[in-house]
């Protein structure tokens, strides 16, 4: 993900209106690889800031995935993640207890879907979730 300040840059660039506000959700999400929900995201801004708002922190991912700067997960957790890492191929591995989520670097070039199965769709691109429990969750289980 970029900087702070290249996020900053880059609104500017689009028109828009860069505050404080914005500039601690770009440092939150800045190195950020656990895939945080906008509500944690919310909640780490307010410790900060009190006067930031949820609608600012929706609006502000949305406008960074509008740019391609992150991209919006439904996992089925409940709530939209936040990814910043758009510079790499990635699938993902998600604790169907927790909902903690990481990345998978893997490459699957084999995965496709025979013709059969596309019945008027156009493939662009293929998205692979694993689901099971983390470290912890399988330990607390046992």
């Amino acid at each position: 993900m970029k900087t702070v300040d290249q996020l900053t840059e880059l609104f500017r660039q689009q028109g828009l209106r860069v505050t404080p506000q914005r500039q601690a959700i770009f440092s939150l999400l800045h190195g950020d690889d656990r895939h945080p929900t906008v509500e944690s995201i919310y909640d780490a801004a307010r410790a900060q800031m009190q006067t930031i708002s949820l609608k600012t922190v929706y609006q502000t991912v949305n406008d960074l995935a509008a740019m391609g700067e992150v991209v919006l997960l439904d996992l089925g957790t409940g709530s939209y993640r936040v990814d910043p890492n758009v510079e790499d191929e990635h699938h993902h591995l998600i604790c169907t207890h927790c909902g903690k989520v990481r990345d998978v670097p893997l490459d699957l070039p084999d995965v496709r879907l025979p013709a059969r199965y596309r019945r008027g769709f156009s493939v662009s691109a293929v998205e692979v979730n694993f689901r099971g429990l983390c470290d912890e969750c399988a330990a607390q289980s046992t």
